[in-house]
């Protein structure tokens, strides 16, 4: 047997159990290089502060970044969360690891980062489903659900949309056709955590290996679905407020959790703001049908205001339009477009910053040479 074919059996054979995790021939392409270099491979299930929880072949370890990892992250995102597959250095003794590498991310679910800081936040890698969770009482919102769409279909994810709480909604019917009309033909299923209503619909998304995505916002039944999964009462669920069906953040932090049947399912904090990050694809696709009619205008840069012959004006005047999603999508649109001009103006500093750093380190090694003539 040859070494690369030794090899590969070796990593077969080490690693066949943490295919339940998601390893498969991806991973295993992008992570011979450092299986050379005797690195192990692990996958992140919770971040903390300082540390990562991580999987491995030889059982779950605590983890830390290497500080060049860290020094040579150009954001936040260029760092492990949770569902990276990641490579790392086992000190056996310490009964501890330190991540050295990020493998390649089959899909990430991001967004913007909160505030004014101009960041992307990668909420979680390597998802295979995204389960897009709104309720069907007070909660039920078919814009902030076009603002998910826009992020899940531009994640490399497939989405699917999960309506909660069917027991506490007298018009389920008439609900799930206002979300087909935002949906454009991506899944939606109607369910009920407590009663155990339409759970078997989701049994075809969960198979070893999967994993699945919860994202909503706090108070939808996220924890509660995990709950019914796994047939326990393992994630702390807190009841929404009466008076305006508002919830506490039940869960605190992002944490993959393998379920029985081999599946995986990521849980994260419910989700107050979203704001959006890189999803011009996405957001296309969301807005397939006004895309269309913007098309179809006579000015090719119509602003679909007073312009004559808008075809967007004209099924807005004929009522085939939403006039509400049709404002939706100008704001998301502006706000791509604000987006893109901060990125723009962040790159250029940093391009300015590098340039004066090496600016100033030519001019040390040129006073260093001076000195010692």
């Amino acid at each position: 047997m040859s070494f690369q074919d030794n090899q590969k059996s070796q990593t077969e054979i080490n690693y066949q159990q943490l295919r339940q995790w998601g390893w498969n021939d991806f991973f295993t392409a992008h992570y011979e290089m450092y299986f050379e270099g005797g690195y192990a491979a692990g996958r992140v299930t919770l971040e903390y502060s300082n540390f990562y929880r991580v999987q491995t072949a030889n059982g779950e370890i605590l983890a830390e970044i290497t500080g060049r990892l860290k020094h040579e992250a150009e954001s936040r995102a260029d760092l492990p969360v949770v569902g990276d597959w990641v490579a790392l250095r086992l000190l056996s003794q310490e009964k501890k690891a330190v991540i050295h590498a990020i493998l390649p991310r089959r899909s990430k679910f991001a967004r913007k980062t909160k505030g004014a800081k101009t960041e992307e936040q990668v909420v979680g890698a390597n998802i295979d489903t995204v389960f897009l969770v709104t309720s069907l009482n007070l909660d039920f919102n078919p814009r902030r659900l076009e603002r998910y769409l826009a992020i899940a279909l531009d994640s490399g994810a497939s989405p699917v949309i999960l309506l909660t709480k069917t027991d506490l909604c007298t018009d389920v019917e008439e609900k799930i056709a206002e979300m087909e009309k935002v949906s454009r033909g991506i899944p939606i299923h109607a369910i009920c955590s407590i009663k155990g209503h339409g759970l078997d619909e989701l049994n075809q998304y969960f198979s070893e290996g999967r994993t699945i995505a919860l994202l909503g916002s706090s108070g939808v039944g996220k924890s509660t679905l995990i709950n019914r999964l796994l047939g326990e009462e393992r994630q702390k669920v807190i009841e929404v407020r009466e008076h305006d069906d508002r919830g506490r953040h039940a869960t605190k932090h992002r944490e993959l959790i393998l379920l029985p049947n081999g599946g995986l399912v990521l849980d994260t904090p419910g989700m107050r703001e979203l704001q959006l990050w890189g999803v011009e694809e996405g957001f296309e696709a969301t807005f397939e049908e006004i895309e269309e009619l913007a098309s179809q205008c006579f000015f090719n840069d119509c602003s679909h205001q007073a312009e004559p012959n808008c075809a967007v004006q004209a099924a807005l005047a004929e009522r085939t339009l939403d006039p509400e999603r049709f404002e939706n999508y100008l704001k998301m649109q502006q706000e791509l477009k604000y987006l893109a001009r901060r990125q723009d103006a962040l790159a250029q500093r940093i391009d300015r910053n590098n340039w004066k750093k090496l600016s100033r380190l030519a001019e040390e090694r040129s006073r260093w040479k001076r000195s010692g003539k």
